[in-house]
């Protein structure tokens, strides 16, 4: 589908004084059309200060001259007769000049080409260069979501995708690390609750039972050496711990008496039972009760040291296994106790203690693994500050070395594109400077043919040359840029009529376009024109008329070279404004075509907000393509367009008087009284509302009565009464003014003119 060509300036954003963000994108040849007030002078005036405008790439506002004509462009420009500027221009007396300008001309066009299709060309690698970034950015962010979730206190200011690229690419030493004991350390220094935790004590390096004097003996019987005769009475009875067990219980109150059958014990019984019991055998059974003894206490004591390990463990540790082996202990050394106290109390029998030796072994080692868990957290804590920032360099260490490839392959490619963007924007600089220098060689020789009366001379040749006989220009004598107006008969114009002189400066206004504002620096030109027929006759109006479509032309010549009725290309960009249709039709026609170079634009002002409306449309006979319309078809069509529009009574109030006037008294013939009769009279009962039950509703009478009063009305509906707007609604208006047509039999002109299909 075709496009529109940007020109110079691509988009102009208004928000002043009625515009409320209107944006346009204009093309090289731009036409405007709205009543007055509607905001023309607001867009001339926004392009002529540069107020929010979007340039062509590479290009500014200093780049050209840009040249408003309208109402301030005369009043400053336009005294005392016309008190006008020097006007820098090519003399035709210095042909061979010329022939140089317009070489050197044409040597800063291509440098100025070169320039910026070097300088797109490095823009272009500066964006493969943002496109690269972006594609590392993306595979950053991908490839390390688990990593980023797990060390989120260490994203801290770096949890946007760009901002993590950066970090990234900033890490100086890429390095991978074990990222359990990472996330070990990183918990600790960021836990606000984290604090030092006691080491685990141990049971005691020399605690076994196996070194406890009498342990030899709980794996052999222990019997008396003694060979008395009462001894082996026992012996052969396997008494020998009955008995001494008795012994021992009742020998303190037996008072020589046998403790069962109360008989009086023999003489010497006590010694006799002492003699089956030698030495030897009394040591033995003294040292397995202090065995018993060591045991409890040695065993309780470790029990207690292990238990006092689980009072306060760091949350990180895990404990059970260190709890099944101390409850594993605790077992045995209960069996162990039940065992012993069996020996203690039958010295011959073999007892066979549980293994707690290897127990105590496997605790100790838990209690050194638990330990260095527990100095880990301890150091971290004693210097956590440190240990934050290390945690953290570490994480983003890991981090580049899990991106390491990708971020070595966008290196690569920015130093590729970076080298190449470099190469291209020294040529581009180089392309830059040859055109400033050729733009000084045109000043120098411009400077040769500055002369102020070439502006005179050339508004003079115009006005003769287009048949006008109104006027013509002189320079004042002995007064430098003073020019006087000469009337036909030779006198000095004493008073010039406004027409005149806005005439007048629009000729000196078409002189500084095909010349320059200075010697310095001939600039093309960017040309806005808001509204330049006021108050001008037929005659002028036509020669400005033939000026615009020249300068159309000149502008035109940028898109297409084939063909041209006029030589140059020094307009880049033109905008004409204007509220007279006559005008309009006159500089627009044969533009409706050039859909890719023209636009069209329609002003629009209700409730006093100014709207801008680009006038093209889908093609007719190319569905896929669109086309430029012009929107003045004339003033009469308009004024339908004003009144679809309007949502205020007052000016809708004046579009509706100029339609009834034009339509009905212009062109069907009708007088004023004639129209009051045949609407109001004759179908009066159109406008009447019966009310059941009530007085008639007469509210649609009187508003076409107000209406058709107003009808050639030399004073319009400025009548001198108060008006209250919110009185009637707009639609009430437009609803009567259907039926005023309706009355007079011309509802299918009413239908044509709102674009109702029958």
């Amino acid at each position: 589908m075709t496009s529109k060509m940007p020109s110079a300036i691509k988009k102009i954003t208004l928000n002043t004084p009625t515009f409320n963000g209107d944006v346009v994108e204009p093309t090289f040849i731009n036409f405007f059309y709205g009543r007055n007030g509607a905001g023309k002078s607001t867009i001339a005036q926004a392009i002529g200060s540069d107020t929010s405008l979007d340039w062509q790439d590479g290009k500014s506002a200093a780049d050209y001259d840009i040249l408003v004509y309208d109402q301030d462009f005369i009043n400053s420009n336009l005294q005392n007769y016309g008190n006008l500027a020097g006007v820098f221009t090519v003399c035709d007396t210095n042909i061979e000049i010329q022939k140089q300008v317009e070489q050197k001309t044409a040597d800063r066009a291509s440098f100025d080409e070169q320039y910026r299709t070097l300088t797109t060309a490095a823009g272009g690698k500066r964006d493969d260069m943002a496109t690269s970034l972006s594609s590392l950015q993306n595979a950053c962010w991908s490839k390390t979501k688990t990593v980023r979730e797990t060390f989120d206190e260490a994203m801290k200011g770096k949890k946007r995708i760009n901002l993590f690229a950066d970090a990234i690419l900033a890490v100086p030493t890429p390095a991978e690390h074990d990222l359990t004991a990472l996330k070990k350390m990183y918990d600790i220094a960021f836990d606000t609750s984290a604090r030092v935790y006691k080491l685990f004590s141990r049971a005691g390096s020399s605690t076994t039972y196996g070194k406890l004097p009498g342990k030899d003996l709980m794996d052999k019987a222990i019997v008396s050496s003694s060979e008395s005769s009462f001894t082996k009475f026992m012996k052969a009875l396997h008494a020998t711990d009955w008995v001494r067990q008795g012994h021992d219980h009742y020998v303190a109150g037996a008072d020589g008496k046998c403790p069962f059958c109360q008989q009086k014990l023999p003489e010497g019984f006590d010694e006799e039972i002492a003699a089956c019991f030698d030495a030897q055998y009394q040591q033995d059974i003294d040292d397995i009760a202090d065995f018993q003894a060591t045991y409890t206490r040695e065993t309780d004591a470790i029990l207690d040291t292990l238990q006092a390990n689980l009072q306060d463990v760091l949350a990180t540790v895990d404990v059970t296994e260190y709890k099944d082996k101390i409850a594993l202990l605790k077992s045995s050394i209960e069996i162990n106790k039940q065992r012993i106290a069996g020996k203690v109390k039958e010295p011959t029998s073999v007892v066979a203690l549980e293994d707690t030796d290897s127990l105590l072994i496997e605790i100790g080692t838990l209690i050194d693994e638990i330990n260095r868990q527990i100095i880990a957290n301890n150091d971290v804590v004693n210097d956590k500050k440190a240990k934050k920032t290390s945690s953290v360099n570490q994480v983003w260490e890991h981090l580049a070395f899990m991106l390491s490839a990708d971020v070595a392959k966008y290196k690569a490619e920015q130093v590729k594109l970076q080298k190449e963007a470099d190469e291209l924007t020294s040529k581009a600089t180089a392309a830059r400077r040859a055109f400033n220098a050729a733009t000084g060689e045109i000043a120098e020789l411009n400077k040769q043919v500055v002369n102020t009366q070439a502006a005179i001379a050339s508004i003079n040749a115009l006005l003769k040359d287009s048949g006008f006989q109104g006027f013509s220009l002189r320079e004042k004598k002995d007064t430098p840029n003073v020019y006087e107006v000469i009337r036909e008969d030779g006198s000095i114009a004493v008073k010039l009529s406004e027409g005149e002189r806005n005439f007048i400066a629009f000729l000196y206004f078409y002189n500084l376009v095909r010349g320059s504002h200075s010697s310095d620096e001939v600039k093309d030109k960017i040309v806005v024109i808001d509204d330049p027929v006021s108050s001008m006759d037929s005659n002028t109006l036509f020669i400005v008329s033939a000026i615009i479509r020249e300068m159309v032309e000149v502008c035109y010549n940028n898109t297409d070279y084939r063909g041209q009725t006029v030589q140059g290309d020094y307009i880049k960009q033109i905008f004409i404004l204007t509220h007279n249709v006559y005008f309009h039709r006159e500089i627009t026609y044969r533009q409706v075509g050039r859909y890719k170079s023209v636009s069209f634009y329609m002003i629009h002002k209700a409730d006093n907000v100014s709207t801008v409306k680009l006038c093209d449309r889908e093609s007719e006979s190319s569905p896929t393509e669109r086309e430029n319309y012009n929107p003045v078809q004339n003033s009469y069509a308009a004024l339908w367009d004003e009144f679809r529009a309007l949502k205020s009574t007052i000016p809708l109030l004046n579009v509706i008087r100029r339609i009834l006037e034009y339509y009905f008294l212009q062109l069907c013939g009708y007088e004023g009284t004639n129209i009051r009769k045949l609407v109001l009279d004759d179908n009066k009962d159109k406008f009447v509302t019966p009310v059941e039950g009530g007085k008639p509703d007469y509210e649609k009478y009187q508003l076409a009565s107000a209406m058709l009063t107003y009808i050639n009305n030399p004073q319009g509906i400025s009548d001198g009464l108060n008006y209250v707007e919110d009185c009637i609604d707009a639609e009430q208006y437009k609803s009567v003014f259907k039926l005023i047509f309706e009355s007079l039999h011309q509802e299918q002109h009413y239908n044509m003119m709102m674009g109702i299909e029958a």
